[in-house]
């Protein structure tokens, strides 16, 4: 059997571990293994590599991935599509196992129904996919947040200052919310909860009056006020998707607190940081437990599968339930996280 792998959307911690682990149990079973570059654009450029034991050593802690990613969505005009399934014929590919998001599975669920047999494995590390309790990826941000909260939280305190951190959170707050408390966030703000810009000056004001002359806020890059009816944008292009450009919510809180309150504020956009470098230990074996599950579903004849993680069990939802809606914060961990504000 011929199992295509392929890696879509944002890059992410992990990603090379999955790729490793479903090749070492996969060539257990004698499979052989057809690594498509760029994620779904490869199947439209005929981009690919054999993957086998020389080529999958040392892959556990490197972040990134070796088969390259992009955000194409190739089902998207019908010429395309037609192109897709003709070099999946032609590859000689027996099944795909797509390593992704909701985009990225998405498109491995349409697939199942037009008779392609597909497995998906959860990542992003917004940890916001239906049916598993965490993706992978998700471990590795939180701890990359809590380390820059840590280390701003001191520059903050000497300089008597405000700070908005923005981190990644399209339509969830996971990471927001995760990393906020982990990193002593004095606010958190996310895309579930609309904020009032007000009481957001209000807890910074309490704590002044309590005599702590600092403050740290934390605001995912989907976080918008009340008043707004719509995210804050850098521009209006979107993405094969339809999704626009996130980003400018911590400039903005931070103008606006110093308007408001007379506070000095500053803003930090983490970007990029949080999904880059050595996946943490937790992700590493989560990686590994998915990548290890999707090729024995493979080995069992059952597709049109997702692999997830309910408890501590490794199980498997359909891809149609696992792409059905996106999974936002539980406002009972908000309602933690609120404890603590101002």
């Amino acid at each position: 059997m011929n199992v295509g792998i392929l890696t879509g959307g944002g890059d992410c911690p992990g990603l090379n571990a999955v790729i490793r682990a479903v090749v070492k149990r996969g060539l257990q079973f004698g499979y052989t293994f057809t690594g498509i570059r760029d994620g779904w654009k490869g199947l439209l450029t005929g981009s690919t590599m054999p993957l086998g034991p020389g080529n999958i050593s040392g892959l556990l802690p490197m972040g990134g991935t070796i088969l390259g990613t992009s955000r194409t969505n190739p089902l998207k005009k019908p010429e395309d599509e037609a192109l897709l399934m003709k070099n999946i014929k032609a590859l000689g590919l027996d099944v795909i196992i797509g390593i992704g998001g909701d985009d990225t599975l998405g498109v491995a669920s349409k697939l199942f129904d037009k008779g392609i047999k597909t497995i998906g494995v959860p990542k992003t590390i917004d940890n916001d996919l239906t049916g598993t309790d965490f993706t992978f990826g998700f471990d590795t941000a939180v701890s990359i947040v809590t380390w820059a909260l840590d280390r701003l939280h001191s520059t903050t305190e000497a300089h008597q200052r405000v700070m908005v951190v923005e981190v990644m959170g399209r339509h969830a707050g996971w990471i927001a919310v995760y990393g906020g408390i982990a990193g002593g966030a004095d606010v958190i703000l996310i895309p579930e909860k609309p904020f009032d810009i007000d009481e957001v000056c209000g807890y910074i004001n309490r704590r002044r009056d309590a005599g702590k002359n600092f403050s740290l806020v934390v605001a995912a890059e989907g976080a918008h006020p009340k008043e707004a009816s719509t995210t804050i944008t850098k521009d209006k292009e979107l993405d094969a998707f339809g999704h626009v450009k996130l980003g400018g919510i911590g400039e903005f809180l931070a103008g606006e607190i110093e308007k408001r309150t007379g506070h000095e504020s500053r803003h930090v956009v983490l970007g990029h940081l949080q999904r880059g470098g050595t996946p943490t230990a937790y992700d590493r074996i989560l990686a590994t437990r998915y990548g290890v599950r999707a090729i024995e579903l493979v080995n069992e004849g059952t597709f049109g599968r997702m692999v997830a993680l309910q408890g501590n069990k490794i199980v498997d939802i359909s891809l149609h339930e696992a792409t059905s809606k996106l999974k936002t914060v539980d406002m009972e961990m908000f309602k933690t996280a609120q404890i603590f504000f101002g």
